[in-house]
């Protein structure tokens, strides 16, 4: 799995444009997702291992916009958000 999602290639930059990397993990939600190769930047959310079956831990993406709502953030794409909740901080630290 740490392969997988480890960009170690000497002709891209980018996790989305390499071929041989074929998982992603966002560690804002805590979640881990199947990479689209279709020039975006789009993943697929996988909730199991796709080597060796253990379960993914549950995304955290609900409750990322539940608590910024709850905090008068109604559109994170296009408001100024807290710094920590542009990583795993957010999360960690209740």
């Amino acid at each position: 799995m740490e392969n997988s999602l480890t960009l170690n290639c000497d002709q891209h930059t980018d996790e989305y444009s390499c071929p041989d990397v074929l998982i992603n993990y966002s560690d804002k939600f805590d979640e881990y997702g199947l990479i689209i190769h279709d020039g975006g930047n789009s993943s697929l959310l996988i909730q199991y291992c796709p080597f060796c079956g253990t379960k993914m831990p549950e995304s955290k993406r609900d409750l990322w916009f539940d608590t910024l709502e709850s905090m008068g953030f109604d559109d994170p794409a296009e408001q100024e958000i807290p710094e920590q909740f542009n990583s795993r901080d957010w999360y960690e630290s209740t």
